[in-house]
């Protein structure tokens, strides 16, 4: 896609002045400049926030999106446990969950692909199975649907909080009490449309808390989801003013989070969609968290 523009206006900076033309944000346009794919009066920008003269040519020149598509790959996975209608993975960090346009493959959904025999189309091709999800650097349980029957129970069950979901999280600094919740509205940021924020005009999320251990500079603390908003934990923890150790979207990078935030799904509860059965799944903390834990003097095993 390419779009070319005579300026019409002097002393405003190229980001913002691309972003109004275009409609695309600020961080779209940044990482556009940032790829050479933006060029003022023929020549490459010296930086974003240059100031722009009434006349300059300017030609934004970003390929078009390849299509994108969901195809089996042998990818090893941890599935903890599976039947004829749920697949129970343990989600490594680091693998995204399903293809989307930074990750065309490479995914757990990839994986399942070639491991399963059948998953629900409720979600289409690009998300087969797909009950709920897990950000990339966030490890732990999620359950996968392998027909649509089974995919309705399980959706329901999390939207009436019926499925139970508990994390563990390393977060900076001290929480004063040993038990809590956060109970503030989540929305898209107004500032970067791939972060999301606190936001009295978004939708209702409410996060439980309890301390599990205390360090110095550090609590670690089990969450338990009672909504499922996009990047919830992070967002609640860094407004309280304790963001996950290692999360680089809501905190800052941490030598003992080398790949990411230190967020585990631990803990599932739900009922069998096809018997009612309750059942209780579990696993520990990925090598990483297990390692960042180790430094800090925890002894025990989570």
């Amino acid at each position: 896609m390419t779009e070319s523009f005579v300026a019409d206006r002097a002393g405003i900076r190229l980001d913002v002045y691309l972003a109004e033309k275009t409609g695309k944000t600020r961080s779209a346009v940044l990482k556009a400049i940032e790829q050479g794919q933006v060029l003022v009066n023929d020549a490459l920008p010296v930086k974003a926030g240059v100031k722009i003269e009434q006349g300059d040519r300017i030609r934004l020149d970003i390929p078009e999106p390849r299509p994108i598509s969901a195809s089996p790959q042998d990818i090893p996975i941890d599935i903890v446990y599976e039947d004829e209608d749920i697949v129970i993975v343990n989600k490594a960090q680091g693998m995204v969950t399903h293809p989307a346009s930074g990750s065309p493959d490479g995914t757990l959904v990839n994986a399942l692909l070639h491991r399963v025999s059948g998953l629900s189309g409720i979600n289409g091709e690009i998300r087969p199975g797909i009950v709920h999800r897990l950000d990339k650097d966030t490890s732990g349980l999620l359950v996968v649907a392998k027909n649509d029957q089974a995919h309705l129970s399980l959706s329901e069950q999390i939207s009436t909080k019926k499925a139970l979901r508990y994390y563990y999280a390393l977060v900076v600094g001290n929480i004063a009490a040993d038990e809590g919740k956060v109970d503030k509205s989540i929305a898209r940021s107004h500032k970067d449309r791939k972060q999301m924020a606190v936001d009295e005009e978004g939708r209702s999320a409410l996060t439980l808390y309890k301390v599990i251990a205390r360090f110095p500079g550090y609590t670690l603390i089990e969450c338990e989801l009672r909504t499922g908003r996009t990047h919830q934990i992070r967002v609640h923890m860094k407004s309280i003013g304790h963001p996950v150790v290692g999360d680089p979207v809501y905190g800052k990078p941490s030598p003992l989070a080398p790949h990411g935030q230190l967020l585990h799904a631990h803990k599932l509860v739900l009922f069998h969609p096809r018997t009612g059965e309750k059942m209780t799944f579990e696993a520990p903390v990925n090598e990483a968290f297990a390692a960042a834990l180790k430094k800090l003097g925890y002894q025990q095993e989570i």
